[in-house]
């Protein structure tokens, strides 16, 4: 059994976060460790807003080592780390990451550089896009950034697929094993379907699922994306595989989402999905 550490947001109503990853990982048969960097009663694109905190600084730092004094932080596999409440808790992550490695050295560190998007609601505390791009760029092993964040950590406006794949080549560049480009938008070879592109040293890979039509878009799709990613590297699979089970997998769960017109995520209705998905699109090879 493989063992992640995940560090990210929580909501207590609904799924962004952990809350939309934890379980998705653990029904694939991932041991999931989650940190919460913070904790809202729901996520942050409500009109009536939300209430909570992020959690203070040395929290992190101090489950870890509480993780550490049991004798059970080298059996960690795998380091996920999404949504951060302030610059330093990236800072107690790469902290931990390395504490991590240096107990289990193919243990790896798997990096979604959330930024935020004010236009959507969704905001993040100030230094935590200089820290991604700054510090955990270097050190991560595999990126899975949107569009936007790809845009973000080359410094550079991205409108085709040439484009985006010359900028996940860039991080390649600076030593990320893997991109996952999570949604093209705006760069998709086809309009009307939503888009992934995986980039890895041994060839691109461009994938496509419907593009439901909803009154209001789910949040936390992204964090469903990294984490059935992970968990399926984690399961064994190689990098092509994994990522035509996370897309099928995150389609049914899109389906049973637009069926039921809902605005949270249906991850228990789809949740066959997550350990056997219907593969209906296969990755293919960019030449």
């Amino acid at each position: 059994m493989k063992r992640i550490l995940s560090i990210q947001s929580h909501v207590v109503f609904g799924c962004a976060g952990n809350s939309a990853a934890v379980f998705p990982m653990r029904r694939l048969g991932m041991e999931v460790w989650p940190i919460n960097t913070v904790q809202f009663s729901n996520h942050t694109q409500y009109a009536a807003g939300w209430q909570g905190m992020a959690m203070p600084a040395g929290h992190i730092s101090a489950l870890c080592m509480g993780l550490s004094d049991i004798g059970v932080l080298g059996h960690c596999d795998a380091v996920l780390s999404g949504y951060l409440g302030s610059a330093e808790q990236g800072d107690e992550i790469l902290t931990v990451v390395a504490a991590v490695k240096a107990v289990n050295p193919a243990a790896i560190y798997f990096c979604d550089p959330v930024m935020g998007h004010p236009e959507k609601g969704c905001i993040v505390a100030p230094g935590v896009t200089r820290f991604l791009t700054e510090k955990a760029l270097p050190v991560a092993d595999v990126m899975a950034p949107n569009l936007l964040e790809l845009e973000t950590l080359c410094d550079v406006h991205l409108t085709d697929l040439a484009q985006t794949r010359a900028s996940a080549h860039q991080l390649l560049a600076r030593g990320v094993k893997m991109v996952l480009v999570k949604h093209l938008g705006r760069a998709a070879r086809e309009p009307g379907r939503f888009e992934m592109l995986l980039a890895t040293p041994e060839g691109d890979y461009l994938i496509a699922r419907p593009l439901y039509e909803f009154a209001r878009q789910p949040v936390g799709v992204g964090d469903l994306i990294s984490a059935l990613m992970l968990a399926n590297l984690q399961a064994g699979y190689d990098a092509v595989s994994a990522f035509e089970r996370t897309n099928a997998a995150v389609d049914t769960v899109l389906l049973h989402t637009w069926q039921v017109d809902a605005y949270e995520l249906q991850l228990i209705a789809a949740q066959e999905a997550f350990a056997a998905p219907l593969i209906k699109a296969r990755a293919e090879r960019l030449a």
